[in-house]
């Protein structure tokens, strides 16, 4: 039986809605992890927010190339970020920071 390699141990996805002033932490809090942010996939999922949270994730997606992925997409709340997000996920586990 073949099993399906991933390129990622974990793939966070975090829905960003108005979140400006924690948002720096909550990303900071993942790259610091001590499993390593090598085997973590970062996805940022703007839900349409309309504070300065786009700024925060495209610097960090550029700072991270290899790790970090930042899409945006028309407000449909918090349910629908993460269903968004997951299509983007390239690791074995999947995990929600919200």
């Amino acid at each position: 039986m073949n099993e399906k390699s991933f390129n990622y141990d974990f793939s966070v996805i975090m829905p960003i809605y108005n979140v400006e002033l924690y948002l720096t932490d909550a990303i900071e809090s993942i790259i610091n992890q001590t499993i390593g942010f090598e085997n973590i996939q970062l996805i940022l999922v703007n839900d349409d927010s309309p504070d300065k949270s786009e700024i925060i994730c495209k610097e960090y997606a550029q700072k991270y190339p290899n790790n970090i992925v930042y899409v945006k997409k028309q407000n449909g709340g918090v349910s629908s970020a993460r269903n968004y997000g997951l299509s983007y996920a390239e690791g074995r586990y999947i995990q929600f920071l919200d």
